[in-house]
């Protein structure tokens, strides 16, 4: 729903909110969990501009426990989200009060937006999926059921950090080509995957499918997500059940939730391609044709530790957009609960890499790169394959429509590090060849 805290011409008293393409204007308000120190309880938090507005301390929310906004309806979102306009706007009477409450985002941490309890990731971007199926299956890169049902995999809730995210590359069992045995050492072929992350708000009841027409009920908001990838394990464990340790190493999020309620004027028509099969009933709904497509330009950027000792920025890598899902955010939720299976706030449904039509807006290095067989130039005269130690990458989103105020997704951001042994000391020191 749009009402008047969508209003492209407001403006805040937070001046570092007003200059036009800012991540968190006040049209935006998305939600975090941030502390002062390590030793400091997470609290609740909405950005605005380049500050962090405390809720509590701001007299806008009682608690600072997250499952609390989770947990509200609707209706009790859109009049919160109406208040914090309200005092934040310029000329608010609320100004001085809500001053005190108010902190540089660099001067605080951000943590996980939510606790994530499970995490769900769906395989939506029909683009990555038709140009990962052509290099293993050329002559059949969709299987039969991908048109037909959201096709996912349960991933492992414990390993996703929040943005800005160092994890160590990742070891796993290998069988290298002309191979009859497999090895165990530190993956070769680390990926990056370009996603976009659906946090459960209201959970939903064991037992009782949630109708496509009140699956958006259940949804908070968006974040950015990054499902890094180690395709070497991937190609040797995947079948026939999927990945497994090639994936649940580590996963990064953006540490802010961008409400269903700033995504509304970004709102787009949701339709399949001509000639390809409609979905069945309980995944279809004259809402979802109508409007059940979110319009969100991804972007996914490197910085090779290179790069950084020569001061060069993050070079782009590609650029997409959620708009290219063969399945809408309600669709996956529907699936998902259409066997009883119940979901719990702060559940992450994972879109699956967004690529787009064309081999310049992949998603990931595995399509980049057509499997490691060439190999991307930077502007440090490096070149890519895979990732190598020390490289950054750095997920961004924005929201763009003429006639309204842009808003942004903040970043999500990961740098790989060494390997370690099973023992826990390095297996290795220096950069892996991609």
């Amino acid at each position: 729903m749009i009402d008047d805290t969508h209003d492209p011409s407001l403006q805040s008293w937070v001046e570092s909110a007003n200059p036009a393409g800012a991540d968190f204007p006040l049209q935006n308000l998305p939600f975090g969990r941030f502390r002062q120190d390590g030793r400091a309880d997470w609290r609740i938090g909405v950005a605005i501009g380049e500050q962090v507005l405390g809720l509590r301390q701001a007299g806008l929310a009682h608690t600072d426990d997250m499952r609390h906004f989770l947990g509200l309806a609707p209706p009790a979102r859109r009049e919160l989200r109406r208040a914090i306009s309200h005092g934040l706007r310029r000329g608010s009477p609320r100004e001085a009060s809500l001053r005190q409450a108010l902190l540089p985002q660099a001067g605080v941490q951000m943590g996980l937006p939510c606790e994530i309890g499970n995490f769900t990731d769906f395989y939506s971007g029909i683009h990555h999926a038709r140009a990962v199926g052509t290099l293993f299956r050329p002559g059949e890169p969709l299987l039969p059921n991908y048109k037909w049902l959201p096709q996912a995999y349960h991933g492992r809730a414990s390993t996703i950090g929040a943005s800005p995210s160092r994890f160590h590359r990742p070891q796993g069992q290998q069988r290298g080509a002309g191979a009859t045995r497999p090895v165990l050492g530190p993956s070769t072929r680390l990926d990056y995957e370009l996603e976009v992350g659906f946090v459960v708000g209201r959970a939903s009841t064991q037992g009782e499918p949630v109708s496509i027409d009140h699956a958006e009920d259940h949804l908070f908001g968006v974040v950015l997500l990054n499902d890094w990838s180690a395709r070497d394990i991937q190609a040797w464990e995947a079948q026939p059940l999927g990945p497994f340790a090639s994936k649940n190493f580590a996963s990064t999020v953006s540490p802010w939730i961008v409400t269903m309620e700033a995504l509304a004027p970004f709102r787009r028509p949701f339709g399949r391609p001509a000639g390809d099969p409609e979905p069945l009933p309980y995944l279809d709904s004259p809402a979802n044709r109508a409007q059940g497509a979110i319009d969100i330009t991804l972007q996914a950027w490197l910085q090779t530790a290179a790069m950084r000792e020569a001061g060069l920025a993050a070079q782009r890598l590609s650029e997409s957009n959620l708009t290219d899902a063969y399945w809408s955010a309600a669709q996956l939720v529907a699936h998902h609960t259409v066997n009883g299976c119940s979901l719990c706030s702060g559940d992450l449904l994972g879109s699956g890499t967004m690529s787009g039509p064309t081999p310049e807006q992949a998603g990931s290095l595995l399509e980049l790169t057509q499997g490691g067989r060439t190999t991307l130039a930077l502007s440090s005269g490096e070149a890519r394959g895979f990732l190598q130690d020390g490289d950054t990458v750095v997920l961004r989103g924005l929201c763009s429509r003429p006639g309204w105020r842009q808003i942004g997704l903040g970043e999500c951001r990961g740098t790989v590090l060494p390997a370690r042994d099973a023992g826990g000391g390095l297996a290795q020191r220096g950069a892996v060849a991609s």
